[in-house]
């Protein structure tokens, strides 16, 4: 039993029995179940790496990803009843839920890279949306124990460098960031998980994160929220807002980044893409 007082939690009213939280006293508030359930889907996913080892690859991948979509939609339907779900392994209807809330969920971002057990660039997103808006999110990046969660979001400073870090899709590269790297002085950084690369602006590792050539919303949704929320700067490449919960979930493009490379970015971006 576990409660969310510990490092990566909130609220210690919150208790684990078996899989899911319950509660002692008080409802559970959006950020504080969207942190719970994205570290408690990172804990399964490293127990099923930890006991699977009969399976590699893209069968350790689907393992993992079924038994965390599972665990979250069980989840999210004894504590948000009233509320849709849309996760990558199998959507929800998003109709007929009486809240008009979307739970927008990626039980494994990055499921090549969990396969290889020498990588940690995956995670676990959760979100919540309502009439296209995020309000809550978390991201767990469970091989370096940490979840980070639209309640204390925060953006790290930059340590000085000769060009700006642009994290990008390591097995998708889409053509416009090279594109990009031809108008404007930057390196290039390949990296798994959207959630990761997001986490790596976060944290100063990175100063952007773009994303061209097909997505969907729960590929962004959570990484968006959180850096939404830590004062980074979130769009797609044209400058028009990110919108969720649509009938289809293709998002198709993406770019966070560090507030004062937004002009720079969005500019460099218009000339990569004429």
């Amino acid at each position: 039993m576990r409660g969310l007082g510990d490092p990566r939690g909130r609220d210690a009213d919150i208790v684990l029995l078996g899989p899911t939280p319950t509660t002692r006293s008080r409802p559970v508030d959006d950020h504080s179940l969207a942190r719970l359930l994205a570290t408690l889907a990172g804990d399964l996913l490293l127990e099923v790496r930890r006991e699977r080892t009969d399976l590699a690859g893209a069968e350790l991948g689907r393992e993992g990803d079924r038994r965390a979509h599972a665990m979250l939609v069980s989840a999210l339907r004894e504590h948000r009843p009233d509320d849709a779900v849309r996760s990558e392994e199998g959507e929800a209807a998003l109709d007929g839920h009486r809240s008009g809330r979307l739970w927008i969920v990626d039980p494994l971002d990055g499921t090549r890279e969990y396969g290889d057990r020498e990588r940690g660039d995956w995670a676990v997103h959760v979100a919540l949306s309502e009439r296209g808006k995020l309000l809550a999110g978390a991201v767990a990046v469970p091989a370096t124990g940490r979840t980070f969660a639209t309640d204390e979001a925060a953006l790290a400073p930059a340590p000085p460098r000769p060009r700006p870090r642009v994290v990008v899709s390591r097995s998708h590269r889409p053509p416009l960031v090279d594109a990009l790297a031809e108008v404007v002085d930057v390196d290039l950084v390949p990296m798994g998980s959207a959630g990761v690369k997001a986490v790596a602006v976060l944290t100063g590792a990175a100063d952007a994160y773009v994303h061209a050539g097909g997505q969907y919303e729960w590929d962004s949704a959570a990484p968006v929220a959180v850096s939404a929320a830590a004062g980074a700067h979130t769009s797609r490449i044209d400058g028009s807002e990110l919108v969720y919960g649509n009938p289809s979930p293709s998002i198709p493009d993406l770019l966070i980044c560090r507030p004062e490379l937004r002009d720079t970015l969005l500019t460099a971006l218009a000339a990569a893409r004429s």
